[in-house]
């Protein structure tokens, strides 16, 4: 009883904390004791406090493994800012100077430092390994301990070396702390580190306050205003949106500034000065956002943001639960929103190419479970915990997008029969797409070399709807009919619940899963937000014809048709707002957008029409780096075959680019390349063929001109003619 009471008065002397969370008491005494432990605790458990309130009480230094210099600072911090001197917490890394190495030593020498920080690469160095012997070491933590498995969200190959350190410094218990790991990484962690007789705790995964949601992604600019729309109707709270490119980051940390939102971009590619500064200004409500790769976050304790987004789809659960983790963590209100599409799982795909075949095939099967995540119907908590090992047993969380708004149930009761005979028949050695391919009856190359299809149940559901597979397959994992192998991560086994269901099938009700269409399947820009205002359409065609007449151009030069629609859709009213029409640079708008805004605002108010909330969002201009270039290599007039060349791309391409920057309003001169290439009069004869055109179509230009011209120098002179009239 003393001994209880000794501990929590330790936990208040060094902590102020009163009491005790979830099962930090039990993993302190079991560490106290002298045996090796695994914690999975999710991120806001205490974590940390399970190796650093025993360091501070047993005798000798703790040594823990932590993959991040940022991490190491932060928590250096505390255990110093809570003690009475200093020097009780200590960390080595690259980032230190000799003489601060050395007064490292000499503090943990003196018996005066309970706690080292160190990266895995400093431990392994052969110097360290030799002082570290010399000194008493009470225990070994290793937090971010999913970092020693492939299968782990963000694997470091030298976290495998730790046990070889251990062993050559000198044993002393072990504990493992990690905030996420399924079955199959915490197998890799207990075996890599050699603690097989560990005690195992294990938190629930179970966030209640975090609210989950899948918006599919259409474009870059509708996930843009998306976002902006949805962190103005949450004013003043603090988020974090994750970006998988640098690029992207950058990008979009500007729209938000440009729509003044106080948010900033944070990426490995600043330096430190500026990420510590971003880091504390989002501490101190200095910013509301923060835009990032994967890099922001961890040891960031801010209890209080409000959301997390993704605008990208992350490579792997784990990485997606772990930062969604960084919501709500007093517990109050946490929004989880993430954008996918197909495409972008596509590129994921992509990066993986050149890697070593067994890191592609763990790369791929990690992405499958995210487009289950994704992609599925059921209840996103259930799809979640089931994905750690945790079953949850309510049928509707009311907190997920799936659940408020759930679809109508079907009766899949023999096609789960079709898919459990299926897996038998395939002898359970099989994943879950070569099973599909099987029931199919798809005689992929796979199949032929199996011999499987000749067996009898190869193709049993051909006649099925060939979408309904997949839910089936995913929805019979979640009911317990089936598990994935921990070994062999991803071959399906029978439980003993699915051979019962083979004996006597009962009902088997599932969902179909939501369908995501690739982005560039949307037939505009806009579709599915807008709707085309004839009335108003007509009028801007005579008001575009007006002016060319006035001008003595033709209508088309000044905007093209798929402006003019896309204006009676959105109604813009300023220069600013007609930037964001395609087709519309700041030079055209400049030049005739005036008469075009001040008829779009009339129409709107005469006709009392409310205007689209999105068109108010401002964007920031957006000319790629390409096109940068390209307009910087024709000012300096270089030929433009060299500039194909030198930008990797075929000449076609390159007139495509150059057209879409004269489009926009931006002018360009190019007759050094046309004089040097084509003689006068062929330059006249298109010319004026153009000035005279109610079109400016390529087809009907070739077919007016005969045939006369190639395709090539009708475009060029096209661009030459739009370049000198339109900007």
């Amino acid at each position: 009883m003393t001994k209880e009471l000794n501990l929590t008065e330790k936990l208040k002397h060094y902590f102020g904390f009163e009491k005790f969370k979830g099962d930090q008491e039990a993993i302190i005494r079991n560490l106290l004791a002298g045996h090796d432990t695994f914690v999975l605790m999710p991120t806001g458990g205490g974590k940390s406090l399970c190796y650093q309130l025993p360091s501070l009480i047993m005798e000798g230094t703790a040594i823990v493994v932590s993959p991040l210099i940022a991490l190491m600072k932060n928590q250096v911090d505390v255990i110093n800012g809570i003690s009475e001197e200093d020097g009780v917490a200590h960390y080595l890394n690259s980032s230190l100077k000799k003489a601060e190495i050395d007064k490292v030593r000499a503090d943990i020498v003196s018996g005066r430092t309970k706690l080292l920080y160190v990266a895995p690469e400093s431990l392994n160095k052969e110097e360290n390994m030799a002082f570290l012997k010399s000194v008493k070491i009470s225990f070994y933590a290793i937090d971010e301990a999913h970092c020693i498995s492939e299968w782990g969200h963000d694997f470091r190959p030298e976290y495998r070396k730790i046990r070889y350190a251990i062993d050559t410094i000198g044993a002393a218990p072990v504990i493992a702390l990690t905030a996420t790991a399924t079955d199959k990484v915490r197998t890799d962690i207990i075996r890599s580190l050699g603690i097989e007789d560990c005690a195992e705790f294990k938190s629930s995964f179970n966030r209640p306050n975090l609210y989950y949601e899948v918006r599919a992604k259409r474009s870059d600019d509708d996930t843009s205003k998306q976002i902006i729309k949805f962190i103005k109707q949450h004013t003043g709270k603090s988020g974090i949106i994750y970006c998988l490119s640098r690029k992207k980051v950058e990008e979009l940390a500007a729209i938000l500034q440009a729509n003044d939102i106080k948010a900033a971009p944070y990426h490995a590619g600043l330096d430190s000065e500026t990420r510590s500064k971003t880091q504390d200004d989002f501490l101190m409500e200095e910013l509301d956002v923060i835009v990032a790769t994967i890099a922001f976050g961890m040891g960031i304790d801010k209890p209080d943001v409000r959301f997390v987004i993704h605008y990208d789809i992350p490579k792997s659960l784990e990485g997606y639960y772990q930062e969604t983790g960084r919501a709500g963590r007093d517990g109050k209100e946490g929004i989880c929103i993430v954008f996918y599409s197909k495409n972008d799982l596509k590129k994921l795909e992509k990066f993986m190419e050149g890697k070593p075949v067994a890191e592609q095939d763990i790369g791929r099967q990690l992405l499958q479970e995210t487009e289950a995540y994704a992609e599925s119907s059921v209840c996103r908590r259930k799809m979640l915990l089931h994905y750690f090992g945790e079953e949850y047993p309510k049928d509707n969380c009311c907190m997920c997008d799936n659940c408020l708004h759930p679809k109508k149930k079907i009766e899949a009761m023999n096609q789960l029969l079709i898919v459990l005979q299926a897996v038998k028949a395939l002898k359970e050695n099989f994943r879950q797409e070569y099973v599909i391919d099987f029931v199919k009856g798809r005689a992929t190359d796979d199949q032929k070399d199996h011999k499987h299809n000749e067996l009898d149940d190869f193709g049993a559901g051909e006649d099925e709807d060939p979408k309904i597979w997949n839910p089936v397959v995913r929805q019979a994992l979640l009911a317990g009919y089936l598990k994935k192998d921990v070994e062999n991560y991803g071959i399906l086994k029978l439980t003993a619940a699915g051979k019962r269901f083979m004996k006597s099938p009962t009902s088997f009700m599932i969902v179909m899963d939501a369908e995501f269409k690739d982005e560039e399947d949307d037939e505009t820009p806009m579709a599915g937000t807008a709707v085309l205002d004839p009335e108003l359409f007509s009028m801007l065609k005579n008001l575009r014809k007006k002016i060319a007449r006035k001008l003595e151009i033709p209508p088309y030069v000044i905007f093209q048709d798929v402006s003019l629609e896309q204006m009676a859709m959105m109604y813009p009213i300023n220069e600013e707002e007609l930037q964001n029409i395609q087709g519309v640079g700041a030079g055209k708008a400049k030049r005739y957008g005036k008469e075009f805004c001040e008829l779009i605002r009339q129409h709107c108010e005469e006709n009392h029409i409310e205007r689209p909330e999105e068109l108010r969002v401002r964007t920031v201009a957006k000319k790629s780096m390409q096109k940068v270039k390209i307009i910087q290599s024709i000012d300096r007039q270089l030929p433009l075959d060299d500039i194909a060349s030198a930008e990797g791309l075929d000449f076609d391409d390159l007139l495509t680019k150059i057209e879409e920057i004269v489009y926009s309003g931006t002018k360009l001169n190019i007759d050094y390349f046309l004089e040097d290439v084509y003689d006068d009069d062929t330059i006249n004869d298109i010319y004026d063929y153009f000035m005279d055109s109610e079109t400016d179509s390529l087809d009907v230009a070739m077919e007016e001109l005969d045939g006369d011209y190639s395709e090539e120098v009708i475009r060029l002179v096209r661009i030459k003619f739009l370049s000198e009239m339109a900007n």
